[in-house]
């Protein structure tokens, strides 16, 4: 598959690199060309580098790392973006003393909202970059969950399948809504990672337990609020 990368720092490098190494073909962009074309150096693996615009028209996915910022202040023309699957994996800014606001709108909405015409996928916002240099082994032995939401389903389907690529378990979390929960519980993860626990390595695996062979609690009752 052809991945643009919108935005080669941390985790557009990161998650690149990743997927060149299971085959895929990748253009890092970055605001200059010489940015782009160091970070292709450094992955090697047939990567390809330049502007974010050269790495949008390549890409038929794209990775959009440019935290709540307009596609208009980093593309010439964000009709390039059209029918391309974009993937938004940012979160807000840490604010001080992690007290964040509830989120009404997502990130992944305001982005759809300013380029309608892509596919915009929520996903990769709920670990640090430092749980990337685990995959994709020994992190399948983890099962790390990626938390994927998206209005379209087939974009859904292709992002599932690139996270499972690179060593993730998908969660397939239904429609772009949905990703105000899942930039909130990046927010609590950012929050174990700096502000408890102090350890990048901090993630979340969701996991279905087998059933209780026998319901010696008395089982779920219905509740009675009156």
């Amino acid at each position: 598959m052809k991945i643009g990368i919108i935005g080669s720092g941390n985790m557009g490098r990161s998650l690149g690199l990743l997927w060149a190494a299971q085959g895929h073909e990748v253009f890092f962009g970055a605001r200059t060309k010489e940015k782009g074309q160091s970070v292709a150096a450094f992955v090697e693996r047939g990567t390809q580098g330049g502007t974010n615009d050269e790495a949008a028209i390549f890409g038929d996915v794209l990775l959009y790392t440019a935290r709540g910022v307009n596609p208009a202040e980093v593309l010439n023309s964000v009709e390039v973006l059209s029918g391309k699957i974009l993937i938004d994996c940012n979160n807000f800014e840490i604010p001080e003393g992690f007290e964040f606001s509830p989120i009404v709108q997502s990130l992944a909405e305001k982005l759809a909202s300013e380029v309608p015409n892509a596919r915009v996928v929520k996903a990769f916002n709920t670990m640090a970059q430092e749980i990337f240099e685990l995959a994709p082994s020994p992190l399948k032995d983890y099962q790390v969950s990626v938390f994927v939401c998206a209005d379209d389903a087939e974009a859904r389907k292709t992002v599932m399948q690139l996270a499972k690529d690179i060593g993730f378990a998908s969660v397939d979390c239904g429609e772009l809504r949905r990703a105000r929960l899942v930039e909130g519980l990046g927010d609590f993860i950012r929050f174990m990672i700096g502000g408890q626990l102090q350890n990048p390595y901090a993630t979340i695996s969701v996991n279905i337990l087998p059933p209780a062979s026998e319901q010696r609690l008395g089982g779920r009752q219905p509740s009675n609020l009156s």
